[in-house]
């Protein structure tokens, strides 16, 4: 059975995916820093401090102040502004990933682009001589028909 294991960490897809899961998180952190520490500020801005975090509905009939408040009495409550936190915070998630992965696309062109034109450029290697021999071989025999 140590052997199956073995066996199987050492495939070349366990190691991929398990090199993708730690970029992935690595990624991820970097992803959090650029929203939280870039455009959520900037749209802070825009929508002058909103926070839609305290936005519920009391289904308890009492009057809370907040959010907190009411989950502290033990109320009732439809946090739809949290949910509206969560889909805005997607929708900025998704648009700095859109970015990133769209710039990592170009570099790669690139990258692709420049590798095709040196190829292009270097001059084919020459035939090993055994090719040219065969190559004499078949013309030979083409001519004797």
């Amino acid at each position: 059975m140590f052997k199956e294991f073995r066996d199987f960490i050492a495939r070349g897809n366990v190691m991929d995916m398990a090199v993708g899961i730690i970029m992935g998180a690595a990624f991820t952190t970097i992803v959090k820093s650029m929203v939280d520490d870039l455009f959520n500020p900037v749209l802070g801005l825009f929508l002058g401090g909103i926070d839609f975090s305290n936005f519920f509905f009391n289904f308890s009939g009492g009057e809370y102040p907040s959010l907190a408040a009411a989950q502290e009495a033990g109320a009732a409550t439809l946090n739809y502004g949290l949910f509206i936190n969560a889909v805005v915070n997607f929708i900025i998630v998704a648009f700095v990933v859109f970015l990133l992965v769209k710039n990592v696309n170009k570099i790669k062109e690139m990258a692709l682009r420049d590798a095709a034109k040196k190829a292009a450029a270097e001059p084919p290697p020459p035939a090993p001589p055994e090719v040219a021999l065969l190559s004499e071989i078949r013309d030979l025999l083409a001519a004797k028909k």
